[in-house]
């Protein structure tokens, strides 16, 4: 059955605006140019403050019908307010007038579209906003704020015995002189009730056995609406004890304290009774040993308080017991006097694993992020990517060396294994790959609307020179790596669960699905999602295949993707497990997850050849470029991804591999390459992998150097196939080992190579490495690099901050040269604008701490420090550690997806699939969403709505930084 529709009339924006395809990096363009149209505009002024001086962020709304082009704001203060520094235009203040106009790069503002620009300013007394704003002289109206509205009942982690009501309530304020309408609560996406008066309340039952993700949502009596931050609570099968949190870091010679009641009300008095079941003895309950709840008091917490001695450091559990109730369970870790940061990583790892916050599906596989509407390289919240379960393999490693219980890490590698690395049943025909001809020759194209792309059997390939020594080394056909999209909750309803093929979407297990597939141009809001295993039954006559290849006649086929950084920080992941477990002496707990690991790193030797396995350098014309040999066909690089596929029918015997021709400088590792390749228990078995890994290091290294700009940023990467069809690149490009420099590899909207969080991520594994072996290349990079990136870093005395977002290139590298570097005096970065992201600058924290340990860099040692604190003290919130942020990109919703003429086909939902179809009118889904009403207030001229994000990535990247400092520089 199809979901619920709730589409209204709206506009259909005729301007293109750029897209999100990794999070956080934004950029707008347009091209129609303003002629005798009056300008319409909104302004949304917003700041962060700290008693002598602020920041202003504004965000500049085109409410008109023709594009802007060209941009001059002003606006004025009442009080003493002085401008220090703008960016993302030019800014000067005259008086109490400030004026700002746009960059280069920003002057077009499209239609519905926004840019944002800010600045820094210091003062005295009162800091009184702003009430009128003008575009090139034409005065703004002020966007709208939107209701606030907070979720005060049930309490954050709370356990209700199923059949019990759960008591909902909510406070909800307007905003401008409006009114509160009405308040709708939700369980996840599911509308439990609404209340249309004050106090806002909702009884629910019938609630399921599980957790719940409750959240409430105000409309007011201008049509603007907003959902609380979600509250995660747990409904269990009777009555139970209910603790919090679950996991606590009590410091040497300091006590600790969690909070105890009951799920339900009893008849009568109940004893909780707290002891010590296992573990440390150094910790001891001091308080609270026996506990008594009445009828009337049975819902109010008590605390249990926990003392840790002198001395001893370690993890005990600690059971909570009642007579006719479940017991419930805290994991107590005595912690040394001096590790505060320990304690941190305890606290965000307890709210990341609470089951009641809403990060992991029913099986426990991490969500891309606890909310639902999310749109980036996954376009769904409750999609997840091989890069979350990277990352929960990354905080589990951490967990075993803070705790030293090693039974998460494997528990984590397991769940990997079992939902995103492929079954043989998934993969069934690898047994009829050829390794002389892996794959058939397909160009990319430049834009979506000239696909689907020509199957050329007449283009020359090389043979796979692995293939051959994986089957020895593992004794199976079968491909050991992760897929790298999800569909958890199938959402979609492929039911492409591990396993099964179009099972729909009455399959409850997660899914697998793809997207991207149509060249660097097709942005997440340009795509058509498709199963992993395409058996006709939903999309087309040929389900979605005809969409992106050209064919005589088509198969029905399984096909999976690999991103390699995902794989690569699963192989970090289990280097710093075993670094940590042999410390603690307990490296046979972890002994058989490293050995996966290595396997996995042996496959990983697929990212590191061209697509079509074509000789390496100066690779131009299809038919021309020769095939490569054997490994004159690696270029030893982590390259966009590599994938694989095959027939479903076990007798119809063929199978594909495919590398990528693409390198980005982001998604290099040298730390996995060193452990892969130096490291004895990640040794792969294969003959030549250790070796290949080995020269993959020197040439990552290569890498860096040759894309570092004058200034220290790492630039884009390279390419041996130009365009993706081995076209010829301008005279004059630079080259790497004879592949082609790219600006922006891989994606286009927007550029690739723009978001400072691949420059944070890659720094941070060169920093690793250098931290490891003291490695003077690594440090050569890391020197100039880190100087950069300081000089771009502003700390305010609050702690609050600001960091790169968004950078900017111009001109090029020098062709490399291995013995003499050239200096790259003509490749220039600057930054676009700035960004108080939580989760990139835990990954730049992270850089400078493993830099600083090193090196002895005092600033980074300090910089580091006050990121960290900054971020603790100012935006923790219930779920985890995070910051509001403006989506302008989001009027994009209603981008038309290309779908050739006089095709059609249906989602598994029924959705439409043609030449008509819309991002919005394939995933129908999201019109039951409960922030739905934001961007439907958006697309008909609202202001850009405003979100607070809890991705799992960024908040196991937050903790890993806090433990990171507690082992190196606390």
């Amino acid at each position: 059955m199809a979901p619920r529709r709730r589409r209204r009339a709206r506009r259909m924006w005729t301007a293109v605006v750029a897209a999100l395809a990794l999070p956080l990096t934004m950029l707008t363009t347009g091209t129609t140019p303003a002629q005798a149209a009056a300008v319409q505009c909104s302004v949304d002024y917003r700041t962060n403050d700290w008693g002598s001086g602020f920041t202003a962020e504004l965000t500049l709304t085109n409410r008109g019908t023709e594009a802007i082009s060209g941009w001059t704001l002003t606006y004025g203060y009442t009080g003493n307010q002085q401008l220090s520094s703008g960016w993302s235009g030019t800014w000067s203040q005259s008086g109490k007038t400030v004026t700002a106009t746009n960059a280069s790069w920003n002057g077009t503002i499209a239609v519905g579209a926004a840019v944002t620009t800010g600045a820094q300013f210091t003062y005295s007394g009162t800091n009184t906003a702003p009430t009128s704003f003008a575009i090139n002289g034409t005065a703004c109206a002020g966007a709208h704020q939107p209701p606030i509205t907070v979720l005060t009942s049930p309490a954050a982690g709370a356990v209700y015995s199923q059949g019990t009501a759960v008591p909902l309530a909510a406070t909800a304020a307007a905003a401008d002189g409006a009114t509160v309408s009405k308040v709708e609560f939700y369980d996840d996406t599911t509308l439990l009730g609404t209340d249309t008066s004050s106090p806002y309340s909702l009884s629910a039952t019938g609630l399921t056995v599980g957790s719940h993700s409750l959240l409430a949502k105000a409309y007011d009596s201008l049509g603007a609406s907003a959902e609380s931050t979600p509250v995660g609570i747990t409904v269990a099968s009777g009555p139970a004890v209910v603790v919090s949190p679950t996991q606590l870091g009590v410091q040497q010679g300091k006590t600790g304290t969690y909070d105890v009641k009951l799920s339900t009300q009893p008849s009568a008095n109940v004893t909780v009774a707290t002891a010590r079941a296992s573990g440390n003895t150094g910790l001891s309950v001091t308080g609270g040993a026996s506990l008594t709840f009445t009828p009337s008091n049975w819902a109010t917490a008590q605390k249990v308080t926990v003392t840790a001695n002198a001395t001893g450091t370690g993890s005990a559990v600690f059971d909570s017991t009642a007579t006719g109730h479940a017991k419930a369970s805290v994991t107590v870790t005595q912690l040394a006097a001096s590790k505060e940061y320990d304690a941190r990583f305890l606290d965000l790892y307890g709210k990341i694993t609470n089951p009641a916050n809403g990060y992991f599906s029913p099986e426990g596989i991490p969500y891309h992020s606890v909310e639902t509407l999310i749109v980036e390289a996954p376009d769904h919240g409750h999609e997840t990517t091989s890069e979350a379960y990277s990352y929960l393999l990354w905080l589990q490693a951490m967990y075993g060396k803070v705790t030293g219980d090693w039974t998460k890490f494997n528990g984590a590698w397991d769940i990997m294994e079992k939902f995103m690395i492929p079954t043989h049943a998934d993969q069934p025909t690898n047994s009829f790959y050829n390794a002389s001809k892996p794959a058939t020759y397909a160009p990319e194209l430049d834009t979506p609307n000239e696909y689907p792309a020509q199957l050329d059997s007449g283009v020359s390939v090389g043979p796979d020179p692995i293939a051959a020594e994986l089957k020895s080394a593992y004794g199976t056909d079968d491909v050991y790596g992760m897929h790298w999209l999800q569909d958890v909750d199938n959402v979609y309803g492929y039911g492409n669960s591990p396993g099964k093929c179009e099972a729909g979407p009455a399959d409850t297990g997660p899914s697998y699905i793809n997207t991207f597939q149509r060249g660097a141009q097709e942005s997440v809001w340009e795509t058509v999602p498709q199963p992993t295993c395409d058996a006709f039954k939903y999309g087309g006559t040929n389900g979605y295949l005809d969409l992106f290849t050209k064919d005589a006649s088509y198969a029905k086929q399984w096909k999976f993707t690999n991103a390699p950084d995902a794989d690569a920080r699963a192989v970090q992941a289990a280097y710093w497990a075993d670094i940590w477990a042999e410390a603690q002496g307990k490296g046979a707990d972890v002994s058989a997850t490293v050995g996966k690991a290595a396997k996995m790193g042996d496959y990983l030797r697929y990212s590191m050849y061209d697509k079509y396995f074509k000789k390496i350098g100066n690779c131009v014309g299809p038919s021309t470029c020769p095939a490569g040999t054997g490994k004159d066909a690696s270029h030893y690089l982590l390259n966009w991804y590599y994938a694989w596929g095959g027939a479903t029918d076990t007798s119809a015997g063929w199978a594909w591999r495919i590398g990528s021709s693409h390198t980005h400088g982001g998604y290099q590792n040298p730390l996995a390459a060193y452990a892969l390749s130096s490291y004895a228990d990640l040794k792969p078995k294969s003959a030549t992998g250790q070796a290949d890994w080995a020269k993959s290091l020197g040439r990552q290294l290569e890498f860096y150097r040759w894309l570092q700009s004058s200034e220290g940023a790492i630039a884009g990467g390279a390419t041996n196939s130009w365009q993706g069809r081995y076209a010829t690149p301008p005279s004059g490009t630079p080259t790497f080992y004879g592949m082609y420099y790219d600006e922006k590899p891989v994606y286009h909207d927007p550029p690739s190579n723009q978001w400072f969080g691949f420059q944070a991520w890659s720094m941070e594994r060169v920093a690793e490495y250098y931290q490891q072996t003291g490695n003077a290349d690594a440090k050569t990079v890391l020197d100039k690099w880190v100087d950069w990136a300081l000089a771009n870093t502003t700390v305010n005395p609050d702690g609050t901050f600001r960091i790169p977002s968004t950078l900017q290139w111009s001109g090029k590298p020098d062709t490399w040269n291995a013995s003499s570097p050239g200096a790259n005096t003509g490749l220039h970065v600057t930054v676009a604008d700035y960004t108080n992201d939580v989760g990139v600058a835990a990954a730049y924290a992270k850089t400078l701490t493993y830099y600083a340990d090193r090196s002895g860099d005092t600033e980074a040692k300090t910089t580091a420090k006050a990121l960290l604190d900054g971020m603790w003290a100012n935006n923790q919130d219930a779920l985890g550690v995070a910051v509001p942020e403006t989506r302008a990109d989001y009027n994009r919703f209603d981008d038309s997806v290309y779908v050739p003429s006089g095709w059609s086909g249906t989602m598994p939902n029924g959705d439409a699939i043609n030449s008509s179809s819309t991002f919005d009118s394939i995933r129908s889904f999201y019109e039951d969403d409960p922030a739905w009403s934001k961007i439907e207030a958006y697309l008909a001229g609202g202001a850009a709505p405003s979100f607070t994000y809890h991705r799992f990535w960024a908040q196991a990247d937050i903790a890993l930084a806090m433990g990171s400092y507690a082992e190196l520089l606390e």
